[in-house]
């Protein structure tokens, strides 16, 4: 059990393919996004259990409409409705991902839905970023004492840490955060991606990316900053239309995405200094030769020695040290100069 967990507190970077409404209404489409996420290298497809009533109510004032942005004209309600993924298919979509070898996970929206994905063995809680100011439901979902995954987009320190609080007071330290913009599409200037880093250091937790923008460039940047989780919203087309098509990936560059993240955690690496495997050519580093012939006695000078290319004589520190030295032996024109030639 807590399987997830090992692997987002792992240095490979886990990715998470998020349904949301992307079946468009049909179960098979929740089962073939399982299928196409699990061949492009996703490591986990989520979902999202709410109903329309659990998550807001029925209601026509002007609190509830949507004005600008891709749902536009929608009142809550209805977008939640249309949106949904229904209970009944979520055990039948939990068993496809187990069929095909990737982790299930969910975002619930209230407490009867934790209790509803508790009974299907759920083994992680996904908390959204609407839902980070929650704290009664971020601690309910904590006090199951299942690995939680906190999105935090609008979240400010306080509230973040507020979360944080909320899942500790029950017990629960498997807590990871995700950096998050919740515009949909995100739009580059606002994701502000240097606060993984400030939250790695701030929070001393895992930290990862919720990416709502348009292709991988910047799941890539989340990971060389330090993002342990990528999640994604994923479709099978953009021509299915449904609440989330618009900014979702279709599977080819989600799969491009998983091999980019997959680069760049090539390319990030870790911390090393000093030549590298590859780096076969140290041996054309600078360093001391006798560039004319220099008898037994005669002393080093800036004529008779300098630092050239290839690296096999005394490093360039030295150069001035063993200036008017006198030599130990005989060197001709193009030897390197040695420790025991300068009588060091």
């Amino acid at each position: 059990m807590f399987h997830l967990w090992e692997k987002i507190a792992n240095r490979r970077t886990y990715i998470i393919a998020e349904m949301s409404a992307n079946h468009a209404g049909k179960l098979e489409n929740a089962l073939e996004i399982v299928r196409q996420a699990a061949r492009a290298g996703a490591d986990c497809v989520k979902i999202q259990t709410y109903t329309a009533d659990t998550i807001t109510i029925d209601c026509d004032n002007e609190y509830f409409q949507i004005h600008g942005g891709l749902w536009d004209g929608y009142k809550l309600y209805d977008l939640y409705k249309d949106a949904g993924t229904p209970w009944e298919w979520q055990e039948r979509i939990k068993r496809e991902c187990e069929a095909c070898g990737v982790d299930f996970l969910s975002t619930p929206f209230d407490p009867t839905a934790v209790d509803f994905l508790e009974g299907i063995g759920c083994e992680a809680y996904k908390i959204a970023s609407f839902e980070l100011v929650d704290i009664p439901l971020i601690e309910y979902a904590a006090s199951k004492g299942k690995p939680m995954i906190l999105s935090c987009g609008m979240g400010s320190v306080e509230e973040i840490q507020d979360a944080l609080d909320a899942c500790r007071r029950v017990g629960n330290d498997r807590v990871a955060l995700l950096k998050c913009c919740s515009e949909y599409p995100a739009r580059w200037e606002d994701m502000h991606l240097s606060n993984i880093p400030d939250m790695i250091r701030r929070f001393q937790v895992p930290v990862g990316l919720s990416d709502h923008s348009m292709g991988s460039l910047a799941a890539v940047v989340g990971v060389s900053l330090g993002a342990c989780v990528v999640e994604k919203h994923v479709c099978l087309s953009r021509a299915i239309k449904n609440p989330d098509s618009e900014f979702s990936m279709e599977m080819p560059e989600f799969a491009q995405m998983v091999r980019d993240i997959r680069a760049a955690e090539q390319i990030r690496g870790q911390i090393k200094y000093g030549p590298q495997p590859g780096e076969g050519n140290v041996i054309f580093r600078r360093s001391l030769f006798a560039v004319r012939d220099i008898k037994k006695g005669e002393a080093f000078t800036t004529e008779n020695m300098r630092s050239i290319r290839p690296g096999q004589g005394l490093a360039p520190k030295y150069y001035s040290e063993i200036l008017g030295r006198g030599a130990e032996k005989d060197i001709r024109r193009g030897e390197p100069v040695t420790e025991d030639m300068a009588g060091l």
